[in-house]
């Protein structure tokens, strides 16, 4: 039976195809504009062909057999292809799923025993549900990559090394200190120190929106790895609330030079460089 199955399906494809295609342009949800009729078209056919050719022996439950390897492998691809493009979770699982209405239609119009049909929709139906969660999963998979990239790409914009004077850098920190910002702040600071030979660093906290242990540690480790590089860092930023939490944590920041505000931490900047900065007077034009 299941091998008649199969030979029926690999007949009525070109029918299959068109009904499988037809479902899915008539989906309000179809994003026109992530992917092109044509282009869905033959993502639809090249699957429907590995498919089949994958069932041709009457395997229908195990996934895992060698026959089915190319149709994992295109959903996969498939899969995270579309979490890339920007496609949801529903309308990528939508795609497969779809292709349940196109077999039953098929198998209703060609099987008139209704114990076979029965029989053939429930095996193709188990089968199908069991490549959507392939589908699911690699789709996840995909869409935590596109996270991860986007939430690095941030991290570097976020973290910029300005050189607000000669010898003379500062780096504003915005948002939640963790490790792996950390990394990327010491990475960014110790290269531009390097390219610039700059002997002061201030780190700007003041759009850090809280400071625990866990920042304040993340804050000494970069703090040291500047010193190694021959170069004094300053803290800035400090408020009110982040100072009483410090005292609050028994945090010690004695050994680290810091300031309430990014202009405090210049000035403190100049004097170590020796340099004396005044305010000059605006002549007026007679």
């Amino acid at each position: 039976m299941k091998t008649a199955t199969s030979e029926l399906l690999q007949k009525k494809k070109k029918e299959i195809l068109e009904q499988w295609t037809k479902n899915q342009l008539a989906n309000t949800t179809l994003r026109e504009d992530l992917m092109s009729n044509e282009d869905l078209r033959q993502q639809s056919d090249e699957l429907l062909d590995s498919f089949l050719k994958a069932i041709k022996k009457g395997n229908y439950e195990n996934i895992d057999a060698k026959e089915y390897e190319p149709v994992v492998e295109m959903l996969g691809g498939i899969s995270i292809s579309r979490a890339q493009q920007g496609f949801s979770a529903r309308e990528t699982g939508l795609f497969v799923f779809s292709l349940k209405k196109a077999f039953i239609n098929v198998l209703t119009q060609e099987v008139k025993d209704n114990e076979e049909l029965v029989s053939a929709v429930i095996t193709l139906d188990n089968l199908i549900d069991e490549l959507g969660v392939i589908v699911f999963e690699t789709f996840i998979k995909g869409r935590e990559e596109v996270i991860l990239r986007q939430t690095q790409e941030i991290n570097e914009i976020s973290t910029p090394v300005i050189r607000v004077w000669d010898g003379i850098l500062a780096l504003p920190i915005i948002g939640t200190l963790d490790s792996a910002r950390t990394q990327v702040v010491m990475e960014n600071l110790l290269q531009e120190i390097v390219n610039t030979g700059s002997s002061i660093a201030i780190l700007d906290i003041s759009g850090v929106p809280a400071v625990d242990s866990l920042v304040a540690q993340h804050l000494i480790k970069t703090v040291n790895a500047t010193r190694l590089m021959g170069a004094e860092c300053v803290i800035s930023g400090i408020r009110s609330e982040i100072a009483q939490t410090i005292v609050h944590l028994g945090i010690d920041l004695s050994q680290i030079q810091t300031k309430a505000s990014l202009a405090a931490a210049l000035k403190y900047s100049f004097g170590l460089l020796q340099l004396d900065v005044k305010k000059r007077e605006r002549k007026s034009i007679a």
